[in-house]
């Protein structure tokens, strides 16, 4: 199934823009409960307004909430960025750290957000269980775990650890593409013949082919024998 994704997601990515390891964390945080397309529309004035760890810990609170409000709960996540940005300099000497261990110490850091810098911002295998992964490797039975840990201790063994990363992002882009929680694109998915929760969604490939989102639709929708098929952008 990794194999098959690889064919439907050829170039996968961190939808998160960034361009340094403090990017990453800090749109990474910023990340939870809220879309990636929100974040990217906040972060580069932001970026611009912070450029360095000793910026967000020394930010203005109130100038800092107003600047990521749009993104949700706007006073925790400013409370995680300026506490990141004091631990940053406090302990680390303002860099962020390339290792699980430092990084799950840090605030507004669990290890997902760990999984996500390491594996985009510094080559480190990693799995990132969000919800979209953990709700597929449950839906194709990869695993019956809810604990994102165990869902990574899980999958870890099955997949070889150079793929983790990469992994983790195809299975997310199938998830926000194709197999969508409440009705998922079954009649044009690429893993069909090998899922077990096959049928959950419509299965008649025009009514499928409605379903997909995402820049990749035409790709997907020609592996699946489709042309012209009416689709969301």
């Amino acid at each position: 199934m990794n194999r098959t994704l690889q064919i439907a997601f050829p170039h996968v990515y961190c939808e998160l823009d960034f361009t340094t390891p403090l990017e990453l964390s800090v749109a990474t945080i910023l990340s939870a409960q809220c879309t990636d397309v929100r974040v990217n529309q906040v972060t580069p004035a932001l970026f611009a307004a912070y450029p360095d760890a000793r910026a967000y810990a020394e930010a203005d609170r109130t100038e800092l909430e107003e600047m990521i409000r749009s993104t949700g709960f706007y006073r925790n996540k400013a409370n995680s960025i300026i506490g990141l940005g004091q631990a940053l300099v406090g302990r680390f000497g303002g860099e962020v750290p390339d290792n699980l261990a430092d990084l799950v110490t840090l605030p507004g850091f669990g290890r997902k957000t760990a999984n996500v810098v390491l594996g985009n911002a510094f080559g480190v295998p990693g799995i990132t269980v969000d919800t979209h992964f953990g709700r597929l490797v449950r839906r194709w039975q990869w695993t019956a775990e809810t604990d994102p840990v165990k869902v990574e201790r899980v999958v870890g063994e099955l997949i070889e650890r150079k793929e983790w990363t990469d992994l983790s992002h195809r299975v997310i882009f199938h998830g926000r593409r194709v197999c969508h929680a409440r009705k998922p694109a079954c009649g044009v998915c690429i893993l069909a013949k090998d899922c077990p929760s096959y049928g959950e969604g419509p299965v008649d490939k025009l009514a499928a082919a409605a379903l997909v989102k995402g820049p990749e639709t035409p790709h997907l929708l020609a592996l699946a024998g489709i042309g012209d098929a009416v689709t969301e952008p």
